[in-house]
């Protein structure tokens, strides 16, 4: 019971240590938030659309952030790393948290186009399938789900769990608060249907007279003995069989 207890007082610091640095960091496109213990101490890394808001003017924000660790968490040496994400629009976190700050600067009167946006760009950018729920009184008085989706996303099985990336957000309106579910299947996951027909590469015929094995094949059959000559046949015609005496017909 004992080391169950400490797996779980570790895991549990571990996502209280995440959580405080996507509050700490705010909007700024903060995807992935991942914990290595090493001999050194503890590794963080940080996965950015927008690495120059995070890192802050200066380095400010890693600093601000690595002191708060240390007080707070009882981290000896926090080292924050920063990796740029090479395709945002396939990241959940990122699309919700594009969603929860244009519903918070324009308001619930445009969800649609803001929902339609996101589901398009993520597309755009390679996803298989990309699924939006918008809960909350939007926008009228009466609160209400509003589903966009377009392309193939599983909804059941291991492929669901493990090949399908989801992101959970708030947005904080006048009418009250609005809850944002995002789930998007990326390009690499394979699915366990899919079969791939490998078809025949095409005959290619190139000219090769000039070339180096042009000449050696050449040579090659020139030197080539020729053909003993076959045995005359008998030009004799054959003997034919002896005539028998006719016989007399009386």
């Amino acid at each position: 019971m004992a080391i169950e207890r400490k797996f779980i007082q570790q895991n549990l610091k571990e996502f209280q240590i995440k959580e405080h640095i996507f509050k700490s960091l705010g909007k700024v496109g903060v995807a992935h938030v991942k914990l290595q213990r090493t001999p050194l101490g503890e590794k963080i890394l940080v996965r950015c659309s927008r690495p120059g808001l995070v890192v802050g003017r200066g380095g400010s924000n890693i600093q601000r952030i690595t002191q708060e660790l240390k007080d707070e968490f009882k981290l000896e040496n926090p080292q924050i790393e920063i990796e740029e994400l090479e395709t945002p629009m396939l990241e959940p976190d990122i699309l919700a948290e594009m969603i929860s700050n244009s519903l918070e600067r324009f308001g619930a009167g445009r969800f649609k186009g803001i929902g339609h946006k996101a589901l398009n760009e993520s597309l755009r950018a390679g996803a298989q399938g990309v699924e939006i729920l918008i809960s909350g009184k939007v926008p009228s008085q009466r609160s209400r789900t509003w589903r966009f989706y377009a392309g193939f996303l599983k909804k059941s099985g291991d492929v669901a769990v493990e090949g399908v990336d989801r992101a959970y957000r708030v947005a904080k309106l006048k009418t009250g608060v609005v809850g944002i579910v995002v789930s998007v299947m990326p390009p690499t996951t394979v699915l366990p249907d899919r079969i791939d027909i490998n078809q025949p590469e095409a005959a290619v015929v190139q000219d090769v007279s000039g070339t180096e094995e042009a000449k050696e094949l050449e040579t090659a059959v020139k030197e080539k003995p020729k053909d003993e000559p076959k045995a005359e046949k008998s030009k004799e015609a054959p003997k034919k069989d002896a005539e028998k005496p006719k016989e007399d017909k009386k």
